[in-house]
């Protein structure tokens, strides 16, 4: 865990020396396309290509800069097609970091540790990780454009099937949110002359633009059949990506942009009989929030939470003045304060009304999830330094009238019937593998008390959620 994977491939693929990477990354940048997708909507993900910088650099660059230099993730995944081994699921590396030239990018082992729980085809391997370029090299192009710093969760993907991609889609899926990027690395057709290229790419990337994952699949065969044997592959990376498109496929919302298209026969080393091509595509949706909370914001909540359940073992309590809290604090909003020992759940209260400030919300729910949660135990003194908090802030709810507007995974639910009235979060579908229908019957059924079939008769809505968490608390 505490193991730095050194570079693999710099000199080879980009600059081994920091100030030659940077003035080389400065040439690709400035060289690169600007901002193509509106400014009103956010980047989810960006697909980008792997080869060496100086043939598919200024198409990648292209795609980074859909992202703006400013933006603030929780945690970047680096998604891509392990070249050298296989297996069937996805590789984890859970050391502490990525090195380039340009320092040391950490792994959230928060969330590795999740997805490691969440199913068992996601491992931990670092051999697979060891001499793979296909998630390095994106890593220099960001650091260079992104001001602030970021975790990574660097997942090479074995899979030889379908069915493995949709899988691996639902465990992701919580994830793929506002405050996290997917990185999708993968190159286009391999080998085949410059023409041909251009035809099948131009056929592969429409079918990614069409959100159609079994598009997608039906084009990378007819391309193979279409080429015979002068077609190394079309999409080498084709696993990570219709894993991306298998989160996106039912998210109206989600729209794929074409940014930048060139093969290697575009480079003046490159040679027009024999081409590798590359393609920036970039994934963007709406505004999620009407407020957003940085790390500092996340941390002072979560201190909150803390420290509200540290007082039902101590009258001392350390004072609090609302008049430093930042702003964001004190949106009237929704919350869930979830406890957690020994990685199991031990108590979630919440409270999906507007009429409180944030602060107090998450302050009075950490109190009630430790002690007032019948279904378990309260928590002992002893506990509260091993616990692990989650907080959920909750996007104002909006009422809907179709159920084909529940994206679960991404939407938490509100069912009233006269004074009856539950809610599911966001990850409790993805965690129960739930369709609509069935968080809808669940929710009437456990929640509000209404019968499975009483949402028919009910007023829905649906929300988001901003979810972070805390790591224990250790003496």
């Amino acid at each position: 865990m505490d193991a730095i994977r050194p570079p693999a491939v710099a000199g080879m693929f980009y600059e081994t020396n920091p100030a030659a990477l940077q003035e080389q990354l400065r040439g690709l940048f400035e060289d690169a396309l600007k901002r193509q997708i509106p400014e009103e909507r956010d980047t989810r993900a960006i697909i980008l290509p792997h080869a060496a910088y100086v043939f598919s650099g200024k198409v990648a660059a292209s795609g980074v800069k859909q992202v703006p230099a400013d933006a603030r993730f929780s945690t970047i995944f680096l998604i891509g097609a392990s070249h050298r081994y296989s297996f069937e699921g996805a590789a984890l590396y859970r050391g502490k970091g990525f090195e380039t030239p340009l320092g040391v990018v950490e792994t959230d082992h928060e969330v590795c540790d999740q997805l490691l729980e969440a199913s068992s085809l996601f491992t931990a391997n670092e051999d697979v990780h060891e001499k793979e370029h296909g998630l390095e090299v994106q890593l220099p192009l960001l650091q260079h454009h992104l001001k602030q710093s970021f975790k990574i969760v660097p997942l090479l993907l074995g899979a030889r099937q379908a069915a493995t991609c949709r899988e691996l889609a639902k465990v992701l899926q919580p994830w793929f949110h506002h405050d996290n990027l997917f990185v999708v690395s993968t190159d286009f057709s391999h080998y085949p002359d410059d023409v041909s290229a251009r035809r099948i790419d131009a056929a592969t990337t429409g079918a990614i633009l069409s959100k159609q994952p079994t598009q997608l699949l039906s084009t990378l065969q007819q391309n193979q059949h279409d080429c015979n044997n002068r077609l190394g592959t079309s999409l080498c990376g084709w696993p990570a990506v219709l894993t991306l498109m298998y989160m996106c496929e039912h998210n109206d919302d989600c729209r794929f942009h074409q940014i930048l298209y060139e093969n290697s026969g575009d480079s003046p080393l490159g040679d027009k009989k024999k081409v590798v091509g590359y393609d920036a595509i970039a994934v963007s949706s709406s505004p999620k929030l009407s407020f957003q909370l940085n790390q500092k914001e996340k941390d002072l909540l979560l201190e909150v939470a803390r420290e509200s359940i540290a007082s039902i073992f101590s009258s001392r309590k350390r004072p609090l003045d609302p008049a430093d809290l930042p702003m964001v604090l004190k949106v009237h909003t929704g919350a869930f304060v979830s406890i957690y020992r020994k990685g199991h759940l031990a108590g979630c209260i919440g409270h999906i009304g507007q009429d409180e400030p944030l602060w107090q919300v998450v302050q009075r729910v950490a109190r009630a999830a430790a002690t007032e949660d019948t279904r378990f135990s309260p928590l002992e003194h002893h506990e509260q330094r091993d616990i692990r908090i989650e907080i959920s802030v909750l996007t104002p709810a909006h009422k809907i009238e179709d159920i084909g507007e529940i994206e679960p995974g991404r939407h938490g639910i509100i069912i009233k019937q006269g004074d009856r009235q539950g809610t599911f979060l966001p990850q409790v579908a993805a965690r129960m593998n739930w369709n609509a229908l069935e968080m809808l019957e669940h929710c009437a059924r456990d929640k509000a008390k209404i019968g499975k079939d009483g949402w028919k008769d009910a007023e829905l809505y649906i929300y988001e959620a901003l979810v972070f968490a805390s790591a224990p608390e250790k003496e």
